[in-house]
């Protein structure tokens, strides 16, 4: 089957000498693998390492293989050019860690629109604002809305939340949980969108501590989920 679709880069690997192995989020197919073959050494083609870029959206055409496996590429261009997100060290740092997010999160063959748009939208946000420093933190919090382990919020003024329900409470839980001025600032993330970004200037003890938080969250409720590499490097970038 011929398929035409949207894609954003997730990972991509060496294979051989002068191949690559790109795994993408596509809009109408969910997750798919490609074959790049030659790419690498390749010094003529519309195909180039640099389309392959962490979170790069392209737009696809290839045979998709419906038993699953590798796909082929018939036809590339990128869909949105970013403006900044690989020239600024702050911007390329969060693109480099959500994508490892991204893919240690997203596994299904399956098509969600929905998520895509908002994957899309916030890119492209991420490239054309400069008051990006709590991007990342309220980009992971606004994926588990997706990914269905959002804060339940029935609770949301208790002063404890239990990391492994996902839930406010009044009450010092026995689980996992946060408390003090780590809720408070999940508190205030709730209800905020990137461009009403009104937390507090964190200090890099409070930043580490939200952002370490929410990647347990992701740990606790998603299987196989790891912490990110390029979890300390993001750190190091937003002191």
């Amino acid at each position: 089957m011929l398929v035409q679709t949207k894609a954003l880069v997730l990972h991509s690997i060496k294979y051989n000498d002068s191949s690559l192995i790109a795994h993408c989020y596509t809009e109408t197919l969910g997750i798919q693998s490609f074959m790049l073959k030659g790419i690498l050494s390749a010094k003529k083609g519309k195909m180039r390492k640099a389309h392959f870029q962490p979170l790069t959206l392209l737009n696809l055409q290839f045979q998709h293989k419906n038993k699953g496996g590798l796909n082929f590429i018939k036809e590339l261009k990128v869909e949105q050019p970013y403006q900044s997100i690989y020239t600024s060290i702050e911007k390329n740092t969060i693109a480099l860690f959500l994508s490892e997010v991204l893919y240690k999160s997203l596994r299904e063959e399956e098509a969600n629109s929905l998520l895509f748009e908002y994957l899309e939208n916030a890119l492209l946000w991420l490239d054309s604002n400069d008051n990006i420093v709590n991007f990342h933190l309220l980009f992971l919090l606004k994926l588990t809305q997706f990914l269905g382990f959002y804060p339940n919020v029935q609770e949301e003024h208790g002063d404890y939340f239990n990391l492994e329900d996902g839930c406010f409470s009044l009450h010092k839980p026995l689980e996992l949980h946060l408390e003090g001025s780590t809720v408070r600032l999940l508190r205030q993330l709730l209800g905020m969108t990137f461009a009403t970004d009104n937390l507090p200037k964190l200090n890099q003890s409070s930043r580490r501590e939200l952002l370490n938080a929410l990647v347990q969250y992701f740990e606790l409720h998603l299987h196989g989920f790891s912490k990110p590499k390029s979890l300390d490097i993001l750190h190091q970038i937003f002191r």
